[in-house]
This record gives structure tokens, C-alpha cells and sequence, in this order.
């Protein structure tokens, strides 16, 4: 488990503390005005000037990695100046004064429209969302609303005797497994096998009884970029139901792919266009292509989201319905949605998703050229892959090449898979708008440059799991 956040290190050499400001971060006179740094792990007695508090904060930023070249992140990284601009007149707008905000609620209600035609809602008038922090928030929300309608189904054997579950690929995103651990729901994983690295429909429907919330399906996952089979997931638990009457709704997790298929595989039915979705989640802020953090909820119709867990409340002088765990946020980035939305289009969105899907194959076909390496996804779904070695190396392995190409700035994570499949270790390339042809060219140098080194080496000398880099996000 990671660390949390701890206090000062107490090893830490404090005669050098006064030469952490530079004489020149005051506004005036570099021979006057401040002589010592401010503490940094208590709050100092008094004021600083607005640049040198700028500047403090600035500098150790700096040693953060390049937002651009880090190939690990699904969110987004780069959006235009106005869009920017308008982010910094809503930022502080709160999202839940909608009494006080009208124009920023009403822009959100058009976004959940606007989602609810984009993924073919039977009604799109009808549909009911919301805006949430991202997909995690979305999650929680659409597993409360499966496990709620769970509930008042079996009334009258839970709490008593049943205990309800969720059943899902391992692969799932971290979020779902907290849930089901925060909401007290058995989280049912399908393990992978062999090739298959995700959710598949037979497996879904073999774990269903008659305690099973819902089933979530993954349009695009986070360990290889592939889309789970949304539809033979629905046509396994139709078939379900015929022989069994077992009636279990399907969530699509579409954190990512939900942004992407609409626009580049319109003949993929995964929305609401199969009557067994009942709810589909997305980020804003991954390839809906907005800053963080903005996810989005909706269910086929207010059918699938029972009544008691929206919240009615009178706020600041006016009646509003709620459904979300947070309550303060800022507006700006549902502001940041809606400028997308209009500025792109339908057409727009399918170049920026084209274009990045046609980098990430190109760079997976030149990654393979190499010989070093076996590739598990080829990036034409998400704009994603993932590769390992292949089996004639022995003198490097994944966590080598992740390492060696963070020394370039490229940030490339490196991870083992999940049961039954700790065998087998990847690296993973996410390409997002803003990650062009001609970076992914210079990523390729960079690896060009790295292989000699690495194939020179008598063994992988990095062999400790622990090594392995974060890609939940």
C-alpha cells in the first residue's frame, strides 16, 4: 500500500533552510526584505509576498513530471487558451448552487442531454444525469442505483439473508472494488486466461444468482486499451434469464471508451441501444477531452434511478434535486465540457479520437518493428496499447525499459497483471489529444537510442514487483 502523507523528515538540515529563498524572489530590493525561508511543514507566523509565495510554490513544482510526456495518464493534458480562460472565470462558481448559478446548471443539463443522444437513450428528454468529479464518483453512484434497485426487489430477504454481489472482470478500475468494499456488495472478479485479458460473456453469466446487483461490462480497460463485449455480455444474461428468470442489469463503465466509440465504431452497439444497459458513466476529463475533474452519470430513464436517492434540498432559497456524493465543486469544468461539446462537434471529436487512434497504432507497429518487443494490444480501440518483451529477451525486462526511458522524461508505466495472469509483466502507452505524431517519433528515438544499452546488459536488473509504476488513473 502506498504511503500516506507525512509530516517534516527530521533528518532534514535546517542551517540550509535560509538559503532557500533566493535574494531575488522578493519584489524589491534583492539586499532587503525577507532573510529565511518560511517552515514548510507548519504555518509561518506571518504573510509572504504574493511573488515570492508564487515563486516557492513554482520552483519545487518543477520537479514534477512533463503533464505531456507522461504516456501513463488517460486524462487530459491539453485543452485551447479560451477554454482555459473560461475555466478561470467559473472556478468560482460551486456547482451545487444551482439557485444562484442558473446558466452553469443549465449548461450541465445540456451535457447529460447531450450524452444521452450521443449513446442512442431511448428518450434522450427522458434520461436522467448528472456531473460528477469523474469516473470513480459516477461509478459509486451508478452501483448505488443497481444495488437500491436490488434491494426493493428483495425486500424481503435483505438485509436478513442475502447478501448482494457485483460481478466484473478483474481488470475493472480500482473504483469498483471500492465500492463493493464501501457498500458492503461481494465483488464477484472474472479472472483473466490466457489471452484474454478482460470480461467475457459466458464467464459474466456463469457467477449471476439471484443475489447479483448488476453486471459491469468496460468499454476500454485501463490494462490494454480493449473493449469488453458489451453485447454478447447482454445477449449471455437475456439467455440468463430465459432459462432462469434472473433479471440482471448491465452498467457500462465507459470511463473511456465512451467517448471514443460513438464517434470512430458507430456500428458497435454498446449503449443504450441494448435494453439490458441501465446506466453508463464516463470521464469529462479523459477523452471527453477536459481538464480534470469531470465525470458523467446516466441512467436509460428515471425507472433505473430510484426516486430516495436523489436529494431534495432547499439551498440558498430554491428547491434542487441532488444525486452525488460530493456537494461542493467547482463549475468550471462542466463550463470547460460544454465549450468542448460546441466546439468540436460530432465531426470535430472524430478527428481529434481518429488522429490519436492512428498515432497509437502507428507508434505500436514501429514499438514492434524493434524485435524487442511482443505486443498484447495494437491501439485500435482506445488509443491505448500495451507490449511486453519478447520471449528471446533475457537481459532487460519491462520495469528496465520504464526506468531507462524516464531518464529521457518519457513516463511509460510498467506493471504485472492481475490473477491469473502474474506471470506476465507490460508496458502500457496511452495517446491523448495533444500527443503527436512527431512526439511519438521522438519516443521512438529516445527507445531506439536505450536498446544497445539494454540488450548489452547480463540480466533485467530491475526484479522486484514493488518497481511496478501506477496506472490507475
Amino acid at each position: 500500500m502506498a504511503p500516506l502523507h507525512k509530516g517534516s523528515d527530521p533528518t532534514d538540515s535546517e542551517r540550509f533552510r535560509r538559503l532557500a529563498l533566493n535574494p531575488f524572489f522578493g519584489e524589491a530590493d534583492p539586499v532587503g526584505g525577507m532573510t529565511e525561508a518560511p517552515p514548510r511543514h507548519r504555518l509561518p507566523e506571518g504573510p509572504l509576498a504574493p511573488a515570492s509565495a508564487y515563486q516557492l510554490v513554482h520552483d519545487e513544482l518543477m520537479l514534477d513530471g512533463n503533464s505531456r510526456l507522461n504516456l501513463a495518464t488517460f486524462v487530459t493534458t491539453w485543452m485551447e487558451p479560451q477554454a482555459g480562460v473560461l475555466m478561470a472565470e467559473c472556478r468560482d462558481k460551486n456547482m451545487i448552487d444551482k439557485d444562484e448559478y442558473p446558466r452553469t446548471a443549465e449548461l450541465e443539463r445540456r451535457c447529460v442531454a447531450m450524452l444521452a443522444d450521443l449513446w442512442h437513450a431511448p428518450d434522450p428528454a427522458a434520461a436522467v444525469g448528472c456531473s460528477t468529479t469523474g469516473s470513480s464518483e459516477a461509478c459509486m453512484l451508478a452501483g448505488m442505483a443497481l444495488k437500491r434497485r436490488w434491494a426493493k426487489k428483495n425486500a424481503d430477504r435483505y438485509p436478513a439473508t442475502a447478501r448482494p454481489n457485483l460481478v466484473m472482470g478483474v481488470n475493472v478500475q480500482v473504483c469498483w472494488e471500492k465500492f463493493c468494499d464501501f457498500w458492503e456488495v461481494e465483488a464477484r472478479l472474472v479472472p483473466m486466461e490466457g489471452d484474454r485479458y478482460h470480461l467475457d460473456a459466458a464467464s459474466a453469466a456463469a457467477l449471476c444468482d439471484e443475489n447479483t446487483i448488476g453486471v459491469v461490462a468496460v468499454l476500454g480497460s485501463t490494462f490494454d486499451g480493449s473493449y469488453e463485449p458489451v453485447a454478447e455480455i447482454c445477449a449471455a444474461l437475456d439467455e440468463l434469464q430465459s432459462r432462469t428468470g434472473l433479471d440482471v442489469p448491465v452498467h457500462v463503465d465507459g470511463a473511456s471508451g465512451a467517448m471514443v466509440a460513438p464517434f470512430l465504431d458507430e456500428d458497435l452497439v454498446w449503449d443504450f441501444r441494448l435494453p439490458r444497459v441501465s446506466s453508463i458513466n464516463t470521464s469529462g476529463h479523459k477523452y471527453g477531452l477536459v481538464y480534470p475533474g469531470v465525470g458523467w452519470a446516466l441512467w436509460r430513464g428515471v425507472e433505473e434511478l430510484p426516486e430516495e436517492l436523489v436529494f431534495r434540498v432547499n439551498y440558498l432559497g430554491g428547491d434542487m434535486p441532488t444525486f452525488a456524493l460530493n456537494f461542493s465543486r467547482p463549475g468550471a469544468q462542466v463550463v470547460a465540457q460544454y465549450y468542448t461539446f460546441l466546439r468540436l462537434g460530432r465531426e470535430g471529436y472524430r478527428a481529434v479520437q481518429q488522429t490519436s487512434r492512428d498515432v497509437a497504432r502507428g507508434l505500436a507497429e514501429r514499438i514492434e518493428a524493434t524485435g524487442d518487443f511482443r505486443l498484447l494490444t495494437r491501439g485500435d480501440q482506445l488509443p491505448v496499447f500495451a507490449f511486453t518483451t519478447a520471449p528471446d529477451v533475457t537481459s532487460f525486462d519491462v520495469f528496465d525499459v520504464s526506468r531507462r526511458l524516464r531518464e529521457r522524461g518519457w513516463l511509460v508505466p510498467a506493471y504485472t497483471f492481475p490473477a491469473h495472469r502474474e506471470d506476465l509483466s507490460v508496458l502500457r502507452i496511452v495517446c491523448r489529444n495533444g500527443f503527436s505524431a512527431d512526439l511519438a517519433g521522438l519516443l521512438v528515438e529516445d527507445l531506439r537510442r536505450l536498446l544497445p544499452e539494454l540488450r548489452s546488459q547480463p540480466r533485467p536488473l530491475t526484479r522486484d514487483r514493488a518497481a511496478a509504476t501506477s496506472f490507475h488513473h
